[in-house]
């Protein structure tokens, strides 16, 4: 793919601020900015050294659009490796307008979604896993997956596939020298030492696929459904989560028709949490509805909480209250189980933790916030925030957790083939399907077809 035009696009967000940002990028990118731009030095910028800052005047036809500043960056210096441009003026919308239209008039094109990051790609400035931790980066609403863009995007993920797909290749290449010399019927690429390759490349493929698990959390962030009857603090203890009043809190039951769903960060951690209308029987139409919607949303969450009320607590509902709790586990086996005992400062919490058999329960007054911070901590338990601490490498996008899946199962094959002591050339089909599923992750293997397919999440003027 060669792209020669010269692209522009707004760098900032839509709207009206202090300031605007505009990026040109192309090989008359340079030319293109001394057409329209007065330096009150009059300087010419293709003149200039490359990472300079010049004050002047954008005009048209002698008409001055705004006093801005213009940034030089050559090539191959610069983010896309090409001559790239960035003007620096007034937020106004008219003057954003203004300049990008002088320059689309004058020949550059508007860029499409991500281009100036796949001109960074297409010019070996990145490579492909970086280039997509570009938009992690963009996207990081906390510091986990701040953390993670970061390490993957400075290329941690890359140089450790980079490792495995080299050493694979070293010995690749030793088989298919073999293949020169199969009437002599020798081996160039020892098989004991490529057998410790293969278990050293298959360990670190396994963990790497695991670590996509808590990489997809840490992205995405957890689903929690807080259930239980009407009227057990559901929507109290939502609010207590959040710190504010998201939820209505009557002592109507009922109160709650729709699942109410928002976000907190715990250090460093996103958790969706979403408040669900009360299990019970009734014949109400619209709280039936939502009594539908709660076993939709436990459906889609990774963590139940189960709210009951300890202030009702009596020795002929003990027995319900327990089996209630192990209905709910055997219904949802998949999903992890916390059985939050509220309402603890209107009951006794010796009694209370003496007739609660279930083993994950935690105890609160939500209205109080007696046991907020404790259920904060048992939610964190659920994520692996070692691997953070560790600065280890974590896998948080499904195109390369499917492709790290293929080159496990494509190395596993040829660990079974030196097992069963297959020639060279039937070994090779298969290293060579490892090779390509890793060079897929970094870019060294693409088409245009998955190219724009990754670059069309970006925004436009990244």
């Amino acid at each position: 793919m060669h792209l020669k035009d010269t692209i522009i696009a707004l760098a900032t967000p839509s709207g009206a601020g202090a300031l605007a940002v505009i990026r040109l990028s192309g090989p008359n990118s340079i030319l293109m900015i001394d057409d329209f731009f007065n330096s009150i030095h009059s300087k010419k910028m293709i003149n200039q050294r490359s990472h300079t800052i010049h004050l002047g005047h954008i005009t048209d036809s002698g008409r001055v659009i705004d006093e801005v500043l213009v940034s030089i960056f050559k090539n191959p210096q610069s983010y896309t490796g090409e001559n790239v441009v960035e003007i620096s003026c007034h937020g106004s919308t008219y003057i954003q307008q203004e300049i990008l239209q002088l320059f689309v008039r004058n020949g550059a094109r508007i860029a499409n979604p991500g281009e100036f990051t796949l001109r960074a790609f297409l010019n070996a400035k990145l490579d492909l896993s970086q280039a997509e931790a570009v938009a992690d980066l963009i996207a990081s609403e906390n510091n986990a997956s701040h953390q993670i863009a970061m390490q993957q995007m400075r290329g941690g993920f890359s140089n450790k596939i980079k490792e495995l797909r080299d050493e694979l290749l070293n010995f690749a290449s030793l088989v298919e020298l073999e293949l020169d010399f199969s009437e002599e019927d020798v081996e160039f690429a020892d098989r004991k030492q490529f057998q410790d390759l293969l278990n050293r490349i298959i360990k670190v493929l396994k963990y790497l696929i695991d670590s996509f698990s808590t990489g997809n959390v840490i992205k995405n962030g957890i689903p929690i459904s807080i259930i239980g009857a009407p009227n057990v603090g559901k929507s109290t203890l939502l609010n207590a989560l959040l710190n504010e009043d998201k939820a209505i809190v009557s002592d109507i039951a009922g109160t709650t028709r729709d699942a109410i769903e928002d976000e907190i960060t715990i250090e460093g951690i996103k958790f969706r949490f979403i408040d669900t209308a009360g299990i019970r029987q009734t014949e109400d139409i619209i709280e039936s509805i939502g009594i539908e919607k709660t076993f939709e949303k436990i459906t889609q969450s990774q963590v139940i909480l189960y709210l009951i009320d300890v202030s009702k607590l009596r020795s002929d509902s003990i027995t319900l209250f327990n089996n209630e709790i192990f209905k709910i586990q055997e219904k949802y086996p998949d999903k992890e189980l916390i059985v939050v005992a509220n309402k603890i400062d209107l009951a006794d919490i010796g009694t209370v933790k003496k007739s609660i058999i279930y083993p994950h329960t935690l105890y609160t007054s939500a209205k109080s916030d007696m046991g907020i911070s404790c259920l904060k901590t048992k939610l964190l338990e659920f994520v692996n925030t070692g691997v953070l601490r560790n600065n280890e490498t974590i896998i948080t996008n499904s195109r390369h957790y499917d492709s790290l899946l293929k080159a496990l199962a494509e190395v596993q094959k040829v660990q079974k083939g030196i097992k069963a002591k297959l020639s060279g050339d039937l070994l090779a089909i298969d290293i060579r399907q490892a090779l390509h599923h890793f060079g897929e992750i970094t870019g060294e293997i693409t088409s245009d077809d998955l190219l724009g397919n990754i670059f069309a999440n970006f925004c436009i003027g990244k």
